[in-house]
């Protein structure tokens, strides 16, 4: 193995390979390695080739492998640049980089000794493919063939695979794989690849030459036929007659109309095979499709309206007294209210079904759509005809399909919306929903303005939090709330489980008050009823197939059947009476939920550590609660070095589950306490209410949903802040017959009711 040095040569993101010719240019600031490769090295030089553009090269990242190239052919042009051509000699190893500046770089290299192989049929195998590439690739030139009268396989692999349409970091292994069989194998697979590659593209070009034949044909033939109608004197298309009399005959206002005209017209003066002759007539046909006068004659009769709304849903008095006032108004003045309803509770509790008894009871077409995850604001306003595949919005789309331009719309989890790169959904709703604009909503498709001054918009949510405030500033929002047991059992006996007979081809079934309660107590955990219908709709299936397979029919059930038919009931949420541990109360989308808190310390820093997926605003109540008794440390009898000394660990069980607000702040303060003294909170009390960093308590919302949560899960007492204390008289009966309600006005009253045994009420 002889080793030389040589000056080194960079490419940049060129390979360039043995047995091939490079041309390149040097300028006056790099033609000095043309003369020390021609003053010391008989013109030779080495050649390496990195991945980048960038100035700054790291010669320890250098390559390792490259070629021993000739300077041949040089030129000095009138610029002063030299052009020479780079004969690539051998591959070549680098034993050392020399001199690491870049402009005077040298390496000390050593011939790579190839792996050689002499194979007749293999040489004869690829000059074979590499002549009927040549001839089927019309971009490769005939100088390929010279391949012909080459016996050497390395040499034929290195001519070739320069010649290919190939990676820099294909280019590359042919570079560095020194077996010469390997890049035969290598060479073979590539040719093959190509050929592919040619002969899609050749299928290809072959039936678009064929399309475009068959169009240019059926383009002369129509044209001609345009012209011989016009020297016949004939109309030039029943097409566009019977567009016009769609137009002439449609109801909708002049601006409309002439609209439709001026589009008809141009439509008429374009070729058949224009691409935009089809985008004209799909306009045009869409426009004439939707209802910009048709509307269905309303119910105005109040009382009826009444009785639809009570045949369809139990209680609910508050919600449907509004609704009747909406309808009295609507009624009295001719015109949609400036007031849009917002319908906001957790799942199941009828806020759809609600909206739908709504368009019953008005006589309208009742229309929905869902917004939820909707994050391009084309999903409201519609696209450019121009764009491919361009239609209206979802408003302007549903009334299209409904035919009439005043149905109730339900525009479903507005609390959903999300903004993204393609627009904010929500702002764009904002035009949608205000009176005073939406009498000329222009969609971007119809590019006309509609009017929807008459829909009668009705929206639903799960959260209020979640809405935007822009457009929850427009809006009127009626709360429904979660089901006590007792009303969730007039409504399976009134209204669900005839309902679901009927549908199952029942005459009807016998189930006593209790084992509906036992369905509801320990197969369900929700507000709503959603989950409850499915629970009976399981029975009375049941009940039907053992018919139909056993020709035996049930006609009543007990305890003993629904646990036949249902399997396991839900467990009981156990509420662990430990310290550190306290029960708080949460409102979530779902409904009210017990929401324990944990709280335990070990040896550190007084470093406060959080888990369970809390929301930035429960954090801080953490925080605050930590603040508070640091502050106050002396009156709860807590030792101040167990808080330098003792890391703290706050966690809400469920993780899994995102959490957050401020109500748990006194749940929060409580549990640090009862760990701190070491002290137990008893189990069958729980606690709602936020804290201020001087111990005030703030009232609170979602009362009721926290209290049937509470109630569900065996809670006897609750303290609550003394500000909602008026709101328990708004409870149901049940829930105050069985809860018991502390009002307190700052934290040492519960303090001393949990911690003292007091027990006075505020």
């Amino acid at each position: 193995m002889i080793k030389t040095d040589l000056p080194v040569l960079i490419l940049r993101q060129i390979i360039l390979l043995p047995n091939n010719e490079l041309r390149i240019e040097f300028d006056n600031t790099s033609k000095s390695i043309i003369d020390i490769s021609s003053l010391f090295h008989d013109d030779y030089i080495f050649v390496v080739s990195i991945n980048t553009l960038e100035e700054k090269i790291n010669t320890n990242e250098l390559p390792k492998v490259g070629v021993i190239a000739h300077l041949e052919n040089k030129t000095i042009l009138p610029s002063g640049n030299v052009r020479v051509v780079l004969r690539s000699i051998s591959r070549a190893h680098v034993h050392e980089y020399l001199n690491h500046s870049i402009e005077s770089l040298e390496a000390i290299v050593s011939a790579s000794s190839e792996k050689n192989i002499e194979d007749d049929l293999l040489v004869d195998k690829i000059k074979k493919e590499v002549v009927k590439f040549v001839n089927d690739n019309p971009y490769i030139g005939n100088e390929l063939l010279k391949v012909k009268d080459i016996t050497s396989i390395s040499t034929i692999t290195d001519i070739v695979s320069a010649c290919l349409n190939l990676t820099y970091g294909r280019k590359n292994e042919y570079l560095t794989t020194l077996d010469v069989k390997k890049r035969s194998e290598m060479l073979l697979s590539d040719i093959y690849k190509e050929s592919q590659i040619i002969n899609i593209e050749k299928e290809i070009d072959e039936k678009t030459k064929k399309e475009i034949d068959k169009s240019q044909k059926e383009f002369i033939l129509k044209e001609r036929i345009k012209t011989i109608q016009k020297e016949l004197g004939s109309d030039s298309n029943d097409e566009i007659n019977e567009l016009k009399e769609k137009i002439d005959n449609l109801k909708c206002n002049e601006n409309v109309r002439e609209k439709l005209l001026k589009e008809l017209k141009s439509y008429s003066n374009l070729p058949l095979l224009s691409p935009e002759s089809s985008v004209l007539k799909q306009h045009i046909e869409y426009l004439l499709e939707l209802p910009w006068l048709n509307k269905t004659k309303e119910n105005t009769n109040l009382r009826r309206a009444q009785e639809i709304l009570d045949k369809s849903h139990y209680g609910m008095n508050k919600v449907k007294d509004r609704i009747i006032e909406y309808l009295a108004i609507l009624k009295n003045t001719k015109k949609i209210s400036n007031n849009i309803l917002c319908l906001v509770g957790p799942p199941g509790v009828g806020k759809t079904s609600l909206v739908s008894s709504v368009a019953r009871a008005m006589n309208r077409k009742f229309v929905k759509i869902s917004l939820g995850g909707v994050d391009d604001v084309s999903e409201i306003i519609g696209h450019r005809k121009t764009y491919v595949a361009a239609t209206s919005g979802r408003i302007i789309s549903s009334l299209k399909k409904i035919k009439v331009n005043n149905p109730v719309f339900l525009i479903d989890e507005i609390d959903k919306l999300t903004k993204s790169i393609n627009g904010d959904p929500a702002s764009a709703l904002l035009e949608v929903l205000d009176v005073n604009q939406n009498k000329s909503f222009i969609d971007n498709y119809v590019e006309e303005e509609f009017d929807l001054s008459n829909v009668l918009f009705v929206l639903t949510a799960n959260s209020i939090e979640n809405i935007p405030y822009p457009l929850r500033d427009r809006l009127e929002i009626i709360e429904l709330q979660g089901y006590t047991e007792k009303e969730k059992l007039e409504i399976v006996k009134n209204y669900m489980l005839p309902k679901i007979c009927k549908n199952n081809g029942l005459n009807g079934i016998n189930i006593s008050d209790n084992d509906i309660l036992y369905i509801i107590k320990n197969y369900t955990r929700e507000s709503g009823v959603r989950d409850l219908e499915r629970k009976i709709d399981t029975i009375i299936r049941k009940i039907v197939t053992k018919k139909q397979l056993e020709n035996k029919m049930i006609k009543s059930i007990n305890k003993k059947k629904i646990n036949d038919f249902l399997g396991s009931s839900i467990k009981d949420v156990k509420i662990n009476s430990d310290i550190g541990i306290v029960n708080g109360l949460a409102y979530t989308s779902c409904g009210g939920e017990l929401l324990p808190i944990e709280v335990v310390s070990y040896k550190g820093n007084g470093e406060l550590i959080l888990t369970g997926s809390l929301g930035d605003i429960m954090k801080e109540s953490a925080i605050i609660a930590l603040s508070y008794i640091k502050a106050n440390a002396n009156y709860f009898k807590i030792d101040t070095k167990k808080l330098k000394d003792l890391d703290i660990h706050i966690h809400v069980p469920e993780g899994a589950i995102p959490k957050d607000g401020p109500s748990a702040g006194i749940t929060l303060t409580t549990s640090l306490i009862s760990m701190f003294k070491g002290i137990r909170a008893s189990n069958d009390i729980a606690m709602t209410g936020e804290i201020t960093l001087h111990g005030n308590i703030l009232p609170i919302g979602g009362l009721r949903e926290k209290s049937m949560g509470a109630l569900k899960n065996g809670i006897k007492k609750i303290i609550i802040p003394y500000d909602n204390y008026s709101d328990v008289e708004e409870l149901p009966k049940e829930i105050k017959d069985n809860i018991k309600y502390i009002g307190v006005k700052n934290y040492k009253e519960v303090f001393k009711y949990i911690f003292s045994g007091g027990n006075d009420e505020k």
